[in-house]
């Protein structure tokens, strides 16, 4: 039983990192809920941007604000993994943090259309002060974590100055470059916190609630293909073009997920590099889901007519994010847990579904061909794992 103060306050002590049966908890979730909001909004305003033809402007905002969300997810999610008392003041300032991702989804279309990041960087700076609050929090509470929750703390709250100081600049070039300079100071932050001692997280419990937001962004695609159903059934016109972009929707969406969870993750959570390492690199693999959704839109503007972009980047605006879905986890996930051969064999696939965009026809059936392919070699290559273990 875990003591608390007069006011229920539990002790913010580090957590042990081999406990039994460690899951995601309700408030967690709950958390994960808030994010559905700002990754919608972003999806969606994505799709638009690319159906209107501003792709290379569509693409960059979409990565920045991507950033701003995935980073301040990453962040609650190890330091919940290594110190959550689930106590009502611990409860109090998560839900200020999901306050602050609504602030910045309501920002995401003026920030990603117009360039302004002025609503963004306020629902942001919301969320990751709450967090520095959180580790000042661990570092009374805790002494053996205490020079790590320090140097988190006073790395995130003196970047949050730097965020604001940013508005000031100049619009166009100054605002772009300080942004960038600002996510690698962002990222830096962890890894001079970490050196001095490591946060006890714990790997299982890490690696589902990585699952979990794969997921979510996961459901966004299922919405783009219910979208051309419904699209589909409603007009009464390019019916067979909009159903087999439903159908291949879905065995896309399928595809993911099974890749996905197609191998132990936990087990590659031994060390503070392997967390870095996982971590980071979902980034591209997170954003590359979140896009899926976005590009079944502009398939689904380009078959309607309601957009005046080439088939080719309709095409790509699906393929390219699957083949860099396929990329990051090759990267993160599936390198050394299958044969050298499937990795050369995997490689040829991404290139593959990225080039099925440029078919003229089709080019969706053939991407969900491809990732099928994919799932089948994984699940050929498990299969010939075991039957070499059992005998």
């Amino acid at each position: 039983m875990i003591a608390t103060t007069r006011v229920g306050l539990r002790r913010m002590r580090a957590l042990d990192p081999r406990s039994p049966h460690r899951v995601a908890s309700p408030l967690e979730l709950l958390f994960d809920l808030v994010f559905v909001v700002a990754v919608s909004q972003a999806s969606s305003t994505l799709h638009h941007l690319i159906s209107e033809g501003e792709v290379a402007h569509g693409l960059l905002s979409y990565a920045m604000v991507f950033f701003a969300v995935w980073w301040a997810w990453m962040n609650f999610t190890w330091f919940a993994s290594a110190f959550d008392t689930d106590d009502w003041l611990y409860r109090v300032m998560t839900i200020a943090q999901m306050g602050g991702v609504l602030v910045l989804a309501a920002g995401v279309q003026q920030a990603m259309v117009y360039e302004d990041f002025l609503i963004v960087t306020i629902g942001y700076v919301i969320m990751r002060l709450s967090m520095v609050a959180q580790w000042l929090r661990a570092a009374i509470s805790d002494a053996a974590s205490r020079p790590t929750a320090l140097r988190f703390a006073i790395g995130v709250a003196g970047v949050q100055v730097l965020w604001v100081a940013r508005l000031a600049l100049p619009e166009g070039a100054p605002q772009l470059i300080g942004f960038f300079a600002l996510m690698l100071v962002e990222i830096a932050v962890p890894v001079w916190a970490e050196r001095h001692g490591r946060t006890q997280w714990h790997p299982h419990h890490i690696a589902e609630r990585y699952g979990l937001f794969t997921l979510i962004l996961l459901g966004e695609s299922l919405l783009a293909s219910a979208n051309a159903m419904i699209d589909a059934l409603s007009t009464g016109e390019h019916t067979g073009q909009l159903i087999g972009l439903a159908a291949s929707g879905v065995v896309i969406t399928a595809s993911i997920w099974w890749i996905y969870f197609a191998r132990e993750q936990a087990a590659r959570l031994r060390s503070t590099s392997d967390g870095f390492v996982f971590g980071y690199l979902h980034y591209f693999l997170f954003a590359a889901v979140g896009a899926v959704s976005s590009g079944v839109e502009v398939e689904i503007d380009h078959v309607t007519g309601a957009t005046e972009i080439s088939g080719s980047a309709a095409g790509l605006a699906l393929t390219l994010p699957l083949a860099l879905f396929l990329l990051a986890t090759w990267a993160v996930l599936l390198r050394g847990t299958v044969r050298r051969t499937i990795w050369w064999v995997i490689l040829v696939g991404i290139a593959l579904v990225a080039a099925s965009g440029l078919l003229p026809v089709g080019e969706y059936i053939a991407a969900a061909a491809v990732m099928i392919g994919v799932v089948a070699l994984l699940e050929i290559d498990a299969s010939r794992r075991a039957s070499t273990h059992s005998h």
